[in-house]
């Protein structure tokens, strides 16, 4: 009897020492603040883990240094935002600490890059959103284990660039992967400013390697998957900019062989039938280091078992 009450004693004592966790905390904007940026700004207050809820009506974006969910509701709008280096409208910017945010249930009309990292943010989740007419939609830059599902992206913009729905991507000479981009329903006219520089194509998925101007480009972009996403998109001016539906791409100035660094990653289950260039490899090799199989309209790989595209 008395081994058992002094091991309850010990079994009791771990149980009171347990640290508390405060719940997490929902804010409403307006509401609560009068903008988003308020909310997080707050330090003291808003805390990782914590619930913006962005109601109906406009809104202007943020730059994003915490781990929170921003979830719209009714006609939640994001119509403003930070301003790029580059002078574009940003819609969210996510910076160190973002890791873990979700995105959802929110429309993006009005800004030119609705969601984009600077520092290399992993673990987002962006989710039943819509975009409508951007430069870039979702840009995720040097991220791993993203979630990018249940969207809707209509209409794209170019601005001797971009024209871009999803990327994925890296130029900074690091490691990007267990990305996850699915059901996503991209559609629409690619509009090409009058003044564009021309000689690229826009794209509606794109894995992205970047070398050009002596930039690191990536070690690997490798175990990402773009799977089930419905693409039909058109330029209307395609001898300038024409678009893709599905694009990998190492980015290089010389012509010169290099290893492979987009490799094993499956892009499956797509409908591309809507775009005119479906897919598009740069170098053409990668159609031998990447699972590509079972997409509707131009299909590569002659039906791959689909355990191919399961998460390593």
């Amino acid at each position: 009897m008395r081994s058992f009450l002094t091991l309850l004693a010990v079994l009791m004592s771990n149980v009171f020492v347990l640290p508390y966790t405060a719940p997490a905390a929902m804010w409403e904007v307006p509401g609560d603040y009068a903008t988003i940026q308020d909310t997080i700004n707050d330090d003291a207050a808003v805390l990782d883990g914590d619930t913006i809820v962005v109601g109906s009506g406009n809104h202007a974006g943020a730059l994003v240094d915490k781990r929170v969910e921003i979830r719209g509701e009714g006609q939640a709008v994001i119509n403003s935002g930070p301003v790029h280096g580059s002078g574009l409208i940003q819609g969210f910017r996510l910076l160190a600490g973002s890791d873990g945010c979700t995105f959802s249930h929110l429309t993006f009309d009005g800004v030119d890059l609705a969601i984009m990292n600077g520092q290399a943010a992993h673990e987002v989740t962006v989710t039943q959103c819509v975009f409508l007419n951007t430069v870039q939609a979702i840009s995720n830059w040097r991220g791993d284990d993203w979630e990018i599902s249940h969207n809707v992206i209509t209409g794209l913009r170019t601005r001797c660039g971009g024209g871009i729905g999803i990327l994925v991507g890296d130029y900074l000479g690091g490691t990007v992967s267990d990305n996850v981009v699915s059901h996503n329903k991209i559609s629409g006219v690619l509009d090409v400013s009058d003044s564009d520089c021309g000689g690229y194509n826009g794209t509606g998925i794109v894995l992205y390697a970047d070398f050009r101007w002596d930039a690191a480009g990536a070690v690997s972009i490798e175990f990402n998957r773009v799977l089930k996403n419905k693409i039909a998109l058109i330029s209307d001016d395609p001898d300038t900019v024409d678009i893709v539906a599905v694009e990998l791409t190492e980015a290089r100035d010389d012509s010169d062989p290099h290893p492979a660094v987009i490799h094993d990653n499956g892009i499956g289950f797509n409908d591309l039938r809507g775009t005119t260039l479906q897919i598009v490899l740069t170098p053409a090799s990668l159609d031998d280091e990447n699972d590509i199989s079972r997409n509707l309209g131009e299909n590569r790989g002659h039906g791959l078992h689909p355990g191919a595209f399961k998460p390593e």
